[in-house]
């Protein structure tokens, strides 16, 4: 704190927005100029300083030192000359945005299942010209974001894997859009039971999906009606090619997982916040992933995908084989869902 009669110095602070193209905003906040006014606009009457004093920092600075800690996963790089902002102050305003942009109603009107029976039938046609599987809406896996030890409940955090983390669930359509995530449960609980939790079973359960629409998962989760994994060891035909359409289908949820880590490294590495904080910054990641999908805003990583690489940094815990996929058997399996996979694959594959 300053000295009495002693003024405070204030640093300069660049403006971003003037100083860089739309090319390098991307590269330093994953989105451009009109997305960064557009996220600003979102959140302004949230994290406006209400007072509005002559130094207090804009929402436009705010939401691009949060951008630059989502894409670099580095707090203290936000507290550079570029920014003329103390550290303390860049960990207040992050907090500040974080909760804003993960916000429940914002969240609503940038991740929703899709339910209308159009919208349904047009994610079912976009996936089956991966692999001419039917009936797919979305694929789903989850992702461990690694944490630092938890003040509480530590045991609770720890994974298979024997490090503290969060156990994320995703479902991708075939544009890599998010359309269902559950950013909320300790590392040590499994896939199928975030599922089992999840308010997308209860849509499926209820009937607010509509027949002969499937989500595509690997053997972590048992096959159902309308969660279809793929046969583990599979002997006839139909099967090897059920398996195989299967597993280039399903791969999108790994390609879309690789596309928001490299998007925003946060996610690579550890975060350094407690796990509800980490739960928001998960989540604002996947609204500001979806922003960029709809406004067509690409990450510089992905520009390799369409130069002709195959983009299959899938950022999740799979390991697949060829025919066999998994090694898992159907012992555990509802039987109605081992019947409703072999009928499907005898009729089309």
């Amino acid at each position: 704190m300053a000295a009495a009669g002693v003024p405070r110095t204030f640093r300069a602070r660049q403006d971003s927005l003037e100083m860089y193209a739309d090319a390098e905003l991307v590269e330093r906040y994953r989105l451009d100029r009109a997305g960064i006014e557009y996220v600003t606009d979102l959140l302004r009457r949230e994290i406006q300083d209400p007072i509005q004093r002559k130094h207090s920092l804009t929402p436009e600075l705010k939401v691009l030192l949060t951008l630059r800690y989502l894409a670099t996963g580095k707090m203290q790089q936000c507290a550079s000359d570029e920014f003329g902002v103390s550290q303390s102050s860049v960990s207040r305003v992050i907090a500040e945005t974080l909760s804003a942009l993960s916000a429940p109603q914002l969240v609503r009107r940038f991740i929703e299942f899709p339910l209308d029976g159009a919208e349904i039938r047009e994610k079912q046609a976009e996936f089956y010209q991966v692999a001419r599987f039917p009936g797919v809406v979305g694929v789903i896996d989850c992702i461990h974001v690694k944490i630092i030890t938890p003040k509480e409940n530590e045991v609770d955090y720890v994974n298979r894997k024997n490090f503290h983390s969060l156990n994320i669930q995703l479902v991708f359509d075939a544009n890599y859009k998010i359309i269902n995530l559950v950013s909320k449960w300790p590392g040590s609980v499994d896939d199928a039971s975030i599922l089992n939790d999840s308010g997308l079973k209860r849509l499926f359960e209820e009937n607010h999906v509509q027949e002969n629409c499937y989500l595509l998962g690997d053997s972590e989760y048992g096959c159902t009606r309308w969660l279809l994994t793929p046969f583990p060891r599979p002997h006839l035909e139909h099967e090897r090619n059920f398996n195989r359409a299967h597993r280039t289908t399903r791969n999108l949820v790994e390609r879309g997982i690789g596309q928001l880590k490299r998007r925003f490294h946060v996610l690579q590495g550890e975060v350094r916040l407690s796990p509800e904080k980490t739960c928001q910054v998960v989540t604002c990641c996947a609204v500001l992933h979806n922003i960029c999908k709809a406004r067509n805003i690409q990450a510089p990583e992905e520009k390799e995908e369409e130069d002709g690489q195959d983009g299959s940094d899938d950022g999740s815990d799979s390991d697949h084989n060829d025919d066999d996929y998994h090694l898992d058997d159907d012992r555990d399996m509802p039987e109605q869902g081992l019947a409703h996979r072999q009928l499907i694959a005898r009729q089309h594959f």
